[in-house]
């Protein structure tokens, strides 16, 4: 049973790359599920790049959208504080003497800390986006190397009289 799965298929095995009738002798041989494999890989890798680029942005959008509530948050505190001179006194414990402007900061960092989250999850789905573009490359599927041909060099010299 061992011994099955690791000898190759062979050419009575294996299926054409290209659907048709009769294979060539020309075209590149496979066993049955490798080219499904690889196309189903491929489609994976190039789809997923779009995915999660737009996780990405929706990421951000739910950051931004949890900053402006801190930013809110932290505006009303700064109403209360800028209300009366001793409105934002602070304790002998470092918290705010009155319990509206004491629970309007800690609200503000909650909200700023779940943007934090956000940000830090969009950052590792702009790695994950990254890897994928560059896993989903094609080597030597691009165009020629224009101005140098790949496999000749040519050195000239010219001087002007």
């Amino acid at each position: 049973m061992l011994l099955g799965g690791a000898v190759p298929a062979i050419r009575a095995q294996a299926i054409c790359r290209q659907p048709s009738a009769l294979c060539a002798d020309s075209r590149r041989l496979t066993a049955d599920g490798s080219a499904q494999r690889e196309s189903f890989q491929r489609a994976v890798v190039h789809n997923g790049k779009w995915l999660t680029a737009a996780s990405v942005a929706a990421l951000i959008v739910f950051a931004q959208r949890e900053h402006s509530q801190s930013r809110r948050e932290w505006n009303a505190l700064l109403d209360i504080c800028r209300s009366a001179q001793d409105a934002c006194a602070l304790g002998p414990d470092g918290r705010y003497v009155r319990s509206d402007a004491e629970q309007l900061y800690q609200r503000s960092r909650a909200f700023d800390r779940r943007a934090n989250r956000w940000l830090l999850g969009a950052q590792a789905g702009v790695l994950a986006t990254t890897a994928l573009f560059i896993i989903d490359l094609h080597p030597g599927a691009g165009p020629d190397n224009i101005p140098f041909p790949g496999n000749r060099i040519e050195v000239g010299l010219r001087l002007s009289w």
